[in-house]
């Protein structure tokens, strides 16, 4: 396992953009992906986004595809998830997980998570 941290989180406005950072520690990142959860209050925790190290590939879940972008830094052991055009329902606390080799958007194929970040937006 790896350790996890997000920072980024915060309450905007309709409209609006945030960027989360999640750094990874503890681990060799050669061969993960990194995905971000969301979940909303008694909601499911559910995929937004997830990114292959090896070779960059990013998928999306289709409510935030166009808006929402993953990146990763490497030589930072860094994965982001810039957020625009945000919306009340992209209100949730947000997850960035990890797990070796390929991608996958269901959490419970995640072993490492971090402690979450929240995001609000108001209308």
């Amino acid at each position: 396992q790896v350790q996890l941290v997000e920072s980024g989180g915060g309450l905007v406005q309709a409209g609006g953009s945030l960027r989360l950072s999640c750094v990874a520690s503890g681990g060799t990142f050669s061969e993960y992906a990194v995905a971000w959860f969301r979940q909303a209050p008694g909601k499911d925790r559910d995929f937004v986004a997830v990114i292959n190290w090896v070779d960059g590939g990013a998928y999306y879940a289709h409510s935030v595809k166009g808006r929402f972008t993953i990146s990763r830094d490497n030589a930072r052991n860094s994965v982001y998830l810039q957020m625009n055009n945000l919306n009340p329902e992209d209100t949730a606390v947000y997850y960035c997980a990890a797990r070796p080799w390929g991608n996958s958007p269901l959490p419970n194929e995640y072993d490492s998570w971090g402690q979450g970040t929240q995001v609000t937006v108001s209308s």
